[in-house]
C-alpha cells in the first residue's frame, strides 16, 4: 500500500531523521477506498545504520532502521579490501545492531587463507562466515541469524553478491543480478533502492544498493569498538599523553616493530579518527546555527504582535 507523509509531520520535522525510512515502525491512518495511507509519526528506533550523504553536504542518510543483525558482505575477489571492512564495522557498531561479516564468492578465491587472516585482524570478536551461493558453502550457518521476527540488513559494495545471496536465502529470484567487471571484479548497481523481503523463516531481510562512498556519520564509539586492540595498547604506553611517535615506552610503536600490529591498520585508525573529528566540528557548527535559528523563531513567535 502506498503511503505519504502527513502535512503536519512534514511541517514540524526539524531534520530528515524524523522522516520514515526502510525498517521504521510508523503510526498511520488508512484511506481504504484509495488504497493509500497517511504516515503521522515515526516510532522510536532501536537501531539505525547511518552514513553521511555523498558529496560535500553534512547531512545524515539513514540506510535502514530497527535492524537486529547487519550482514557486511565482502567479496573474495580482486575487490577485497580490509580497510573497507574496517569502515563498515565502525558504522555497524554505531548502529546498535550486531555486525556479521560474510566473505562471499569463496568459489572464486584462490588465496582464501590469506584474506581470511586479513579479515580476522580487523574484525576481532565479530563472526566471520565464508560463503558461496554457487556451491552453497557456509549457507547453512547463516540460519542462526534468520529467526522469525528478526531483521537483517545486507550491506556492502556493488558486485559483492548481496542480491545473489538474497535470492538464495529467499529460495526464489526476488532481485536482479549482474556480472561484475572482469578487469577489477567491481560491480555495477543492481539494487537501486532499499527493499524489505520476508523470508520463509519469518525473518525480514533489507537489501540495499551498493555503497562505494561510505563517509562516517558519528564514528567515535564505533572507532573504539572496531579498533579496541589499538586503544587497549595505547593504555599500556608509559605516558598517558603518548603521541605514539618518538616517546619512550610506547606500546603501539613496540607492537608494530614486533609485528604484532599491522602498521597499515594503525594508519587507518589515525585517518578515521581525523575524519571523525572533522565531521564532529562540522556537526557542532550546524547544531549551533540550527539552535540560533530556532531561538530566533521562538522569540519572533513569542513577541509577534506586541
Amino acid at each position: 500500500m502506498l503511503s505519504e507523509i502527513s502535512g503536519k509531520l512534514r511541517h514540524e520535522a526539524i531534520s530528515d531523521e524524523e522522516f520514515p525510512t526502510v525498517g521504521d515502525f510508523v503510526v498511520v491512518s488508512l484511506r481504504t477506498s484509495e488504497m493509500r495511507a497517511t504516515i503521522h509519526k515515526v516510532l522510536p528506533r532501536k537501531s539505525k545504520f547511518s552514513r553521511k550523504v555523498a558529496g560535500i553536504n553534512t547531512k545524515e542518510q539513514i540506510v535502514a532502521s530497527n535492524i537486529d543483525t547487519i550482514f557486511l558482505v565482502n567479496s573474495l575477489n580482486k575487490d577485497f579490501n580490509a580497510r573497507r571492512i574496517e569502515r563498515y564495522l565502525i558504522m555497524a557498531w554505531e548502529s546498535n545492531a550486531d555486525p556479521v561479516i560474510l566473505l562471499s564468492k569463496a568459489d572464486l578465491c584462490e588465496d582464501l587463507d590469506s584474506k581470511l587472516k586479513q579479515t580476522e585482524k580487523v574484525a576481532m570478536g565479530v563472526p566471520i562466515h565464508v560463503i558461496s551461493a554457487i556451491d552453497a558453502r557456509g549457507m547453512v550457518e547463516l540460519n542462526q541469524y534468520l529467526q522469525p521476527g528478526k531483521t537483517i540488513a545486507l550491506l556492502g559494495s556493488s558486485g559483492v553478491g548481496k542480491s545473489t545471496l538474497l535470492n538464495y536465502l529467499a529460495g526464489d529470484v526476488v532481485q536482479e543480478t549482474k556480472e561484475v567487471r572482469a578487469y577489477d571484479d567491481r560491480g555495477r548497481h543492481t539494487s537501486t533502492s532499499r527493499e524489505m523481503f520476508i523470508l520463509d523463516s519469518g525473518a525480514i531481510m533489507i537489501d540495499t544498493p551498493g555503497m562505494r562512498e561510505l563517509q562516517l556519520w558519528g564514528g567515535t564509539e564505533g572507532i573504539s569498538e572496531a579498533f579496541e586492540d589499538i586503544e587497549a595498547l595505547a593504555a599500556q604506553c608509559r605516558f598517558s599523553d603518548c603521541l605514539h611517535k618518538k616517546e619512550p615506552g610506547c606500546a603501539i610503536k613496540q607492537a608494530i616493530e614486533d609485528g604484532i600490529m599491522d602498521e597499515k591498520r594503525y594508519k587507518s585508525y589515525l585517518a578515521l579518527q581525523k575524519e571523525a573529528k572533522i565531521f564532529q566540528r562540522k556537526q557542532n557548527e550546524i547544531n549551533r546555527i540550527a539552535g540560533s535559528k530556532k531561538s530566533k523563531e521562538y522569540i519572533d513567535h513569542k513577541y509577534r504582535g506586541l
